[in-house]
């Protein structure tokens, strides 16, 4: 596997140029150098997620030392980082490792078939021109996300009476002017607690910015700025800071995941004695105390109490109820409130997409990733040489895509060192695993999406584990030979002629 055989032939292909995309070019670049590979990316630029939103504030809600990668440290002094930030991250990443030239934009991805006799994928990309071509590749690796890039939730509003401007947080309209308008922002996640004080700062921002939410969400504040990392980067060098603090910030992480679970009362008192230290002992706990435990649902992170800041001046409210109607000049609630709206935001939340909406198919059969098992959180139960990044439901996203990318360059390295041409995970038709409800956040992007996820047993490897620490030690320890994913060459092959080969495209 270390040519091609065709200059459209490739060992990898790496579908998505977001952080995961990148970071198993990175990978690649450094610990699996004889490969060859290509980034096919169905935007006009990098970025994923970073490059597609854009709406007001758009930022990280996690730490840039657990999102960032592990191979390359945050140099900003905010550790909560808007999406410029990010960006400037990963084009200083592509730009440094030389793998902006692997980069295909314009390219999308509609299907790709597994052909066992030629151990290859057969893959079917449009181009931003309409035209069609195929590509070939011994390995598929999903970086394409979780979520559709075409379609956001749509709760189903009806906009009845209402003659203002409506607008989805995901497709956010350049020409948005919503100087001393009112606003009202539906939802109460990550984007509604981003959006609400990022729309009512300065001299240009809304009059006054409402959070509608039907139902609240456990909030959690800290400094934008990390003391202890920016200290550390003064007195250390540069790399041996990023890592220790990426190893508190995960242990702080994952400490605080578990006293969540183990102990919810001791949790929910910690989150609103902070909140109480920014508002003051009179503020409406009501809007502030889910009527679920934390970490059933992620945290939204509130950095430098921006949005508690907003609410004191009388530039932000957070509003509890449901919506009856949407009328002229506003909303209107099940208990009669009226909230003035010249703007409506739906931060309604997202709609999942599971392996980029790409048509995977095994030699001509459809496959329904629904019906397989996950493999170590990044593959799937007998279906070779393809593999995919889902993030950590309770950590940064970066985490897993680290793990993950420096699995597979372990897999290409035995494989190139033995001469296999197909990595399969294989599972009998007649296993005893027993399945786990590992999604069990009640997210309503998860839940509404749970028929689509792959299965998950309740013992590993078979599994997309919710530990990162014990995930990093099996996913660098254990030998790639467990007994579970089988190294073989293709039918007739002989490993000494073939490897390197990959059927020509055409």
């Amino acid at each position: 596997m270390a040519g091609r055989a065709a200059p459209t032939d490739y060992d990898v292909l790496i579908v998505g140029a977001g952080i995961s995309g990148i970071g198993m070019a990175a990978h690649m670049e450094e610990k699996a150098p004889h490969h060859s590979y290509a980034i096919l990316e169905r935007r006009a630029d990098l970025g994923g997620t970073w490059d597609l939103f854009r709406y007001p504030g758009i930022r990280s809600d996690s730490d840039m030392h657990t999102l960032g990668f592990d191979f390359e440290p945050w140099k900003h002094e905010k550790t909560i980082a808007d999406g410029p930030a990010i960006l400037d991250y990963l084009n200083r990443i592509v730009d440094e490792r030389g793998i902006r030239e692997h980069i295909r934009t314009g390219h999308t991805v509609l299907a790709a078939d597994w052909r066992e006799a030629h151990a290859c994928w057969h893959v079917t990309v449009e181009t931003a021109e309409g035209d069609r071509k195929r590509l070939t590749a011994n390995w598929l690796y999903l970086g394409s996300g979780y979520y559709d890039y075409d379609e956001a939730y749509d709760p189903g509003f009806d906009l009845g009476a209402f003659e203002g401007r409506v607008v989805h947080s995901q497709f956010w309209p350049d020409d948005l002017d919503y100087a001393g308008k009112q606003v009202v922002v539906i939802g109460s996640g990550a984007t509604a607690v981003t959006l609400v004080p990022s729309m009512a700062k300065g001299a240009r921002g809304a009059a006054k910015v409402t959070m509608l939410q039907r139902t609240p969400t456990w909030m959690f504040s800290r400094p934008a700025k990390d003391r202890i990392a920016n200290f550390l980067r003064k007195v250390l060098p540069e790399k041996l800071a990023y890592r220790v603090t990426r190893w508190k910030n995960i242990t702080l992480q994952h400490l605080g995941f578990k006293r969540a679970r183990t102990k919810p009362e001791k949790m929910k008192q910690f989150l609103h004695k902070r909140i109480e230290k920014a508002l003051g002992p009179d503020y409406d706990r009501a809007s502030f105390t889910p009527p679920y435990d934390p970490w059933d649902q992620r945290l939204c992170l509130i950095p430098d109490d921006d949005l508690f800041e907003a609410m004191k001046k009388g530039r932000a409210e957070i509003v509890t109820g449901h919506i009856a109607a949407f009328e002229q000049g506003g909303v209107r609630l099940k208990d009669d409130r009226h909230l003035p709206a010249d703007i409506v935001v739906t931060a309604t939340g997202l709609k999942l997409a599971v392996a980029g909406k790409i048509a995977i198919s095994q030699n001509g059969e459809p496959v329904d990733l629904a019906e397989r098992f996950y493999y170590k959180g990044c593959m799937f139960s007998n279906l070779p040489n393809l593999a995919v990044v889902f993030g950590y439901l309770n950590a940064s996203w970066t985490l897993r895509s680290d793990i993950n990318a420096d699995f597979i360059c372990r897999v290409l390295e035995r494989m190139r060192a033995t001469g296999a041409t197909i990595a399969e995970p294989v599972l009998p038709a007649d296993h005893d695993l027993v399945e786990d409800d590992i999604f069990d956040f009640s997210s309503g992007y998860i839940q509404r999406s749970k028929h689509l996820m792959p299965k998950n047993a309740v013992a590993y490897p078979w599994r997309l584990n919710q530990e990162y620490v014990t995930d990093r030690k099996r996913m660098a320890s254990d030998s790639i030979e467990d007994g579970v994913l089988d190294l073989r060459r293709a039918d007739g092959q002989d490993a000494s002629s073939q490897e390197g080969r990959l059927e020509p495209a055409g």
